[in-house]
């Protein structure tokens, strides 16, 4: 297997959510959901002829473990095959919880994991089958369930003093623009698909950060990150990435947080959570030296 893969062409990363589902099996336990997904290439438009790769099984409630998901996923592997999907060049696994468990398994299988909330292909999908597939199952659990317990946010760790930058700028850009990003000059990039029938016109809130001589290390440094989102903490203007990372960007006036606060909440509501951050050297440069899509999307 592991010969075949390496042969094959790779093909797109993969995001993974190994997990319980609102259901309730016959002998009364819930439901284990392994669910598959190949990050969607943001220059092949949704609806195209080739849809990204899915796969799914439901796991019994005792074999829930690392030698399960091995065996799952290798099993995944061969049918992506079959379906002339390349192997993926990298694993994103969504839930902290669940971090150990799917790196046992993915080391099995030589695949490269990557601690990560930056799934939005994975969390679109599963929050349709929320609402058009898990319901219409025998045994859906209707009705308020008690929230998982929240885990404690970790602190805010300020930015190393060797990528803060010279200084930084609120920015926004039409929805129309980030359609283009692909043909941008850009040294390090994290695009995403952008949501169907948004408005072109739509305003999508970011940052850029702006450094005369070290603005390629700032834009390398974010890259190892897995930026997820902005998020304004009271005073705060948060960078959160990886799994549970929480990264200080800058401390604003109250007026100036609050307006911060309401644009990003519009944003959620109007642009499907989009948002960007940019890197530059300075605020004429052509090239961006780095530029991430984010979106602001339930992380359960």
């Amino acid at each position: 297997m592991a010969t075949e893969r390496a042969a094959a062409a790779v093909g797109a990363d993969w995001e993974l959510d190994y997990y319980s589902r609102p259901i309730l099996e016959a002998d009364g336990k819930k439901r284990w959901e392994l669910l598959i997904c190949a990050t969607q290439d943001p220059l092949t438009p949704a609806g195209a002829p080739t849809e990204p790769f899915r796969w799914s099984r439901i796991c019994p409630a005792a074999s829930v473990n690392s030698i399960w998901l091995k065996e799952a996923i290798e099993t995944a592997l061969a049918e992506a095959a079959d379906r002339g999907y390349g192997p993926p060049r990298r694993i994103r696994c969504w839930r902290a919880s669940m971090r150990t468990m799917v790196q046992r398994a993915a080391e099995g299988l030589g695949l490269e994991l990557v601690p990560s909330r930056r799934c939005y292909s994975l969390v679109e999908w599963l929050q349709q089958r929320q609402q058009q597939v898990y319901p219409q199952e025998a045994g859906y659990l209707v009705g308020p369930l008690a929230p998982p317990p929240q885990a404690i946010r970790p602190v805010s760790v300020p930015l190393p003093e060797a990528v803060r930058g010279d200084r930084w700028s609120w920015a926004t850009l039409p929805c129309a623009a980030l359609a283009e990003a692909s043909d941008w000059e850009i040294g390090f990039a994290g695009l995403v698909t952008l949501p169907q029938a948004l408005d072109p016109a739509t305003p999508i809130p970011g940052i850029r950060l702006f450094s005369r001589t070290r603005a390629l290390a700032i834009a390398g440094w974010l890259a190892g990150l897995e930026p997820v989102r902005l998020e304004l903490d009271g005073e705060q203007l948060v960078l959160e990435a990886g799994l549970e990372d929480r990264w200080l960007l800058a401390s604003l006036p109250a007026e100036e947080a609050k307006a911060a606060a309401a644009a990003f909440a519009a944003a959620r509501d109007q642009a499907s959570g989009l948002q960007f951050i940019a890197v530059q050297s300075d605020d004429r440069a052509e090239r961006l030296d780095g530029f991430w899509m984010l979106r602001d999307l339930p992380d359960g």
